[in-house]
């Protein structure tokens, strides 16, 4: 599915629909360039899931959990992982495979390490006549991801 939005809230929204619609488990994974909107697809995911903190991307520390929410939410950075064994040493595995929302931004970087059944979701920046748009393009891949049929804007 493609979507065109032309704000921070359209980008929100989205997200907002998608984690009001996640299970446990779910695992999303987030590629596009600086500043194309990833923290804030995730800061709309974490709203629908309903956690109540603020959401600050994890560019230092690799991970930042959350709690508050009706599901754990874990939000990965890796934009600075140099190595597969860095992520690993973190526990990598035991979040992706445990009962929260996993969102992995940067995945593009350890897709090796990304299991076959993901959301991806690729952010792109458009330009028209000096007006700035982004394309967000969600696929699912496995049938437990079928319901991102259900995310209209």
């Amino acid at each position: 599915m493609k979507y065109i939005v032309k704000s921070v809230e359209e980008t929100m929204a989205i997200g907002i629909k998608l984690g009001s619609l996640c299970n446990a488990g779910d695992i999303i994974c987030l590629t596009g360039d600086l500043g194309t909107g990833k923290t804030h697809m995730t800061k709309g995911i974490a709203q629908g899931i309903g956690v109540k903190d603020h959401i600050t991307s994890p560019t230092f520390t690799i991970v930042n959990e959350y709690h508050s929410g009706r599901l754990k939410l874990y939000h990965f950075d890796v934009y600075r992982v140099n190595d597969p064994d860095e992520i690993y040493a973190i526990g990598f595995d035991e979040y992706i495979f445990s009962d929260g929302v996993s969102i992995i931004e940067w995945s593009n970087y350890i897709e090796e390490l990304i299991p076959e059944e993901h959301i991806s979701i690729n952010i792109e920046k458009l330009n028209d006549m000096g007006e700035s748009y982004r394309a967000i393009t969600i696929n699912g891949y496995g049938q437990r991801y079928d319901y991102i049929k259900e995310i209209a804007i």
